[in-house]
């Protein structure tokens, strides 16, 4: 009796690039809904990521139903656990508010945020590159006082900067925002620290050996690499200019804001509505919640590549 020839399992690339590996040792597929060790997650794991789960959802939730009640929601020491039927109406008493200009104050914040995360990683990204692989004089002490700026309190940095806005005519302007924002230290120090790791040397000089300029070797080879890095560094970057506060209100008009400075401006009054405050504070969420609907998927495969080369 003849055998007939088993036909060869299908190449699959992704067991081969996993980190770890020798090369050819076998490796088995990963199951769903199982760790590295091959064990299943026990109970307890599940409880733990549920409980953080509701801790995260929780103070959004409970905005919406304070959100969607009258003046007196706030005030019950029995706070209702379903959302009321005024949200629409508290929403429309934010958007038509003239006093606070909300639409205007979310194309401001959109466009603040998104000019900042794309500034601050190329150009982090820029000098991350030139000091993990370059050699140049000084380097070593700049990047030290580059990371020595952190150690600088925002506070006490306000009176020249708003001295240095007022000389460049950029005072009530969006550019005053956008302007000390295109590059912070800790995204120089962040890619400075995965470019280091992640980015061989051995490219580089491959790069060079073909006659790609400098330029061309950070925009084909050190750009693509630090990709993941410059994923979380986006998404923070973003998250952290979308709900900044102290500087905008203090360089900004009030007729020209961002959402953090609009959503103060409902609360100037004599007596304050909090289920309009916090309807606007909903509104002012959403568009985080449709980045992360977007674009969740792509981030945390960016950031888990990143945790892994790390």
């Amino acid at each position: 009796m003849s055998q007939v020839p088993l036909a060869p399992a299908p190449y699959d690339a992704s067991f081969d690039a996993r980190p770890g590996r020798k090369d050819g040792e076998p490796v088995a597929p990963r199951r769903r809904g199982r760790l590295r060790n091959g064990q299943r997650a026990g109970w307890p794991a599940y409880v733990f990521l549920i409980a953080v789960l509701i801790a995260s959802v929780f103070p959004l939730y409970w905005s919406f139903l304070i959100g969607s009640g009258d003046a007196s929601t706030v005030n019950r020491r029995d706070i209702p656990w379903w959302p009321g039927g005024n949200f629409l109406a508290n929403a429309a008493a934010v958007l038509n508010d003239p006093a606070v200009n909300f639409w205007k104050a979310i194309g401001n914040s959109i466009l603040v945020s998104t000019v900042v995360s794309v500034s601050v990683v190329f150009f982090s990204t820029l000098a991350g590159y030139a000091f993990a692989k370059l050699r140049f004089r000084g380097s070593r002490p700049l990047l030290v006082f580059v990371i020595a700026t952190m150690a600088v309190p925002t506070q006490l940095g306000v009176v020249p900067l708003f001295l240095v806005m007022r000389d460049l005519q950029l005072q009530g302007t969006i550019g005053a925002v956008i302007l000390p924002a295109l590059v912070t230290a800790f995204g120089v120090f962040w890619m400075t620290q995965y470019l280091s790791q992640a980015l061989p040397s051995e490219l580089i000089e491959a790069a060079r050996v073909d006659g790609a300029s400098m330029i061309r070797t950070f925009w084909s080879v050190a750009l693509p690499a630090a990709r993941p890095a410059a994923a979380m560094l986006a998404l923070f970057t973003f998250i952290a200019t979308w709900t900044n506060f102290f500087w905008p209100f203090i360089v900004l008009n009030p007729q020209d804001p961002t959402l953090p400075v609009a959503l103060s401006l409902l609360q100037s009054n004599h007596f304050v509505d909090y289920s309009i405050v916090l309807a606007g504070v909903v509104l002012s969420t959403i568009p985080l919640l449709i980045l992360f609907v977007v674009a969740g998927k792509q981030l945390v495969s960016g950031i888990m590549q990143g945790a892994i080369k790390g």
